[in-house]
C-alpha cells in the first residue's frame, strides 16, 4: 500500500481513470492497528486495484473534505470523484471490508 503524504499527490492519485482504494488512518488509532493485521489478505483479493493510505493527521483538511468522520475508513475514487465510502464502524473485520469492496467494485 503506497503512502500519500501530500495534498498534491492525493489529488493526482484520485484522478485515475480506474478505481483506486484509499485507506484513511492515524497512528494513534487502535482500530487502524487492528485493520493492519488483516488488510493484506483483502489487498490480495483485490490486487487488480491500486491501494493507498493517508494519515488523516498528516494531510490537513483532507479527512474533513471527504467526510471521513472516523478512522479507519476505506474510500474508492475514480476520475477525481469519491465513488464509495466505508465508515470506520464497518471496517472492523476482513469480511466487512471485502464485502464492501465486492459490492462497489464487482
Amino acid at each position: 500500500m503506497e503512502h500519500i503524504d501530500t495534498r498534491e499527490k492525493f489529488d493526482e492519485i484520485i484522478q485515475s481513470d480506474e478505481p483506486v482504494i484509499v485507506k484513511f488512518f492515524a497512528d494513534w488509532c487502535p482500530d487502524c492497528k487492528r485493520m493492519d493485521m488483516f488488510i493484506d489478505g483483502v489487498m490480495d483479493e483485490f490486487k487488480q486495484f491500486d491501494w493507498y493510505e493517508v494519515n488523516s493527521d498528516e494531510v490537513e483538511g483532507l479527512a474533513q473534505e471527504y467526510e471521513v468522520m472516523g478512522i479507519p475508513s476505506i474510500l474508492i475514487f475514480k476520475d477525481g470523484e469519491k465513488l464509495a465510502h466505508q465508515h470506520s464502524a464497518y471496517t472492523k473485520t476482513p469480511e466487512s471490508v471485502s464485502d464492501f469492496l465486492h459490492q462497489q467494485l464487482g
